[in-house]
């Protein structure tokens, strides 16, 4: 914070497209937007198990072959009703389900933060006394019957012996 007597030195670098104030690297960062690469929608990889490719499902072993062109044919079907039905489907039931699922945590949400979390804080505010009064209680009503029904039960034996007679 005092004097200072350093001089820096600041230089900007500009390339060529952004340099020219024409309409061309604007066209050009559009179209780079346009071809790039989606977001990984499932970054946790929660539905890793239903990356499912054609030879996952149909796989025919090295002794048995069916025609190439039978191959290949069934193998595009088998891609393209995958994906057509997987977007009709999500079509028709992304916007209810994802309503019903919104709704539902929502709802376990308002639960969980207004009625479950202050039960258990009040519950864990109050068990220390309610330990000392359950544990007044035990010795006083419970302890002088188990003492007396051990004194009387423990001059008890039983023997076990087998008759011979039927």
């Amino acid at each position: 914070m005092g004097l200072e007597k350093e001089k820096a030195e600041t230089c900007v670098f500009l390339d060529e497209d952004v340099f020219h104030s024409t309409i061309e690297p604007i066209l050009k960062q559009k179209k780079e937007k346009a071809r790039a690469p989606t977001p990984d929608r499932d970054p946790r990889n929660i539905n890793a198990h239903l990356k499912v490719d054609f030879v996952d499902v149909i796989a025919e072993p090295s002794f048995s072959h069916s025609l190439d062109s039978v191959w290949i044919g069934s193998h595009a079907l088998f891609e393209l009703i995958k994906f057509v039905f997987y977007r009709v489907l999500t079509m028709l039931l992304a916007v209810p389900m994802a309503f019903v699922a919104g709704l539902v945590f929502a709802v376990l949400s308002c639960v969980h933060i207004w009625l479950m979390m202050p039960l258990v804080r009040t519950i864990m505010m109050t068990m220390p006394s309610v330990q000392v009064i359950w544990s007044g209680l035990m010795d006083a009503l419970m302890r002088p019957i188990f003492r007396s029904a051990g004194g009387c039960l423990s001059s008890v034996s039983a023997k076990m012996w087998k008759s011979d007679v039927l």
